[in-house]
């Protein structure tokens, strides 16, 4: 911890989710950024953090491994393929990671779900924007109706919004979305759609999640649908459900909004800001868990 109590955390990739994440913690009480880190000097990610006064790096994974004392968190915002290397060489430290990358190499979380499993793993992942979004509706229904034959899910996102990375890993992002449906829901066949919508002006990230089956509890549902949105709310302010449940055609249809914060990226781009709402949820716990003697990182597993 610093002198001020909070969590060290250094953020790895200096692109958009890596500065929109350092905005979001000089925001927090229990996170302090002591290191945002590229591979490059005159990216706007790092200029916009000396800018805040931040320590930067142009030294990627070797600046952390050379200076161990720098952060006791690793957000990962950089790719698959390089989460998988800079993790072959962090789980050989005590440090915890946050991966944003779609390379499934840790445990998956989703805070309304699932936080408290992060607690005893030192590598976690925020699975997919879709995932965040959906899956916690997919799993509220699983939880309350019996018979679930199918669910879909179609998530909607500004053509803004997705950058060179999210359009080179859009099958990764299918897959780690139908991955995170399969580990969290009580039903077998799954289908993730992405459209990227060119509208003039941007719209706003929209998933719908729909699921087949028969005869269901509605008000039932739209209870328990009310409550993880509640719950949802807690760490994105912007996620609201803009159609409730309704029964039709032998399925119930579920519609979410997410709109950002506006720290750094557009508001329009929701689909960022809930991934990176969670991973701060999720920071914020193990800040919470290590201030309170409750969690001894060399002690945590390493998946």
């Amino acid at each position: 911890m610093s002198n001020n109590g909070r969590m060290k955390v250094a953020i790895l990739g200096s692109g958009n989710i890596g500065t929109d994440l350092l905005m979001k913690t000089l925001r927090s009480d229990s996170l302090e950024c002591t290191r945002f880190i590229g591979r490059d000097l005159s990216s706007k990610g790092i200029t916009k953090a000396k800018e805040l006064g931040i320590k930067v790096s142009d030294k990627s994974i070797d600046e952390i491994l050379e200076n161990p004392d720098c952060c006791q968190l690793v957000f990962d915002a950089t790719s698959a393929r390089d989460h998988l290397h800079h993790w072959s060489l962090l789980k050989e430290t005590d440090k915890i990671v946050i991966d944003m990358t779609p390379s499934k190499a840790g445990k998956m979380i989703i805070p309304a779900i699932n936080l408290d499993d992060a607690v005893s793993c030192r590598n976690v992942n925020m699975i997919s924007c879709g995932g965040q979004a959906s899956i916690p509706l997919a799993y509220t229904l699983t939880e309350v109706c019996s018979g679930i034959e199918y669910i879909e899910v179609v998530s909607s996102i500004a053509s803004r919004s997705a950058g060179p990375a999210t359009r080179i890993n859009i099958d990764e992002y299918i897959e780690n979305t139908e991955e995170g449906l399969d580990a969290f829901c009580r039903c077998r066949r799954f289908k993730t759609i992405l459209i990227l919508n060119p509208a003039e002006p941007c719209i706003d990230m929209q998933a719908t999640i729909s699921a087949k089956m028969k005869k269901p509890d509605i008000e039932k549902i739209r209870d328990a649908v009310s409550r993880m949105e509640k719950k949802i709310q807690s760490y994105v302010p912007g996620y609201t459900i803009i159609v409730p449940p309704v029964y039709e055609n032998n399925r119930v249809v579920i519609m979410v909004r997410v709109r950002g914060l506006g720290d750094y990226l557009p508001s329009y781009a929701g689909n960022l800001d809930i991934i990176n709402c969670a991973a701060i949820a999720t920071a914020e716990m193990y800040a919470d868990q290590i201030r309170n003697g409750l969690l001894n990182l060399s002690k945590a597993r390493t998946i």
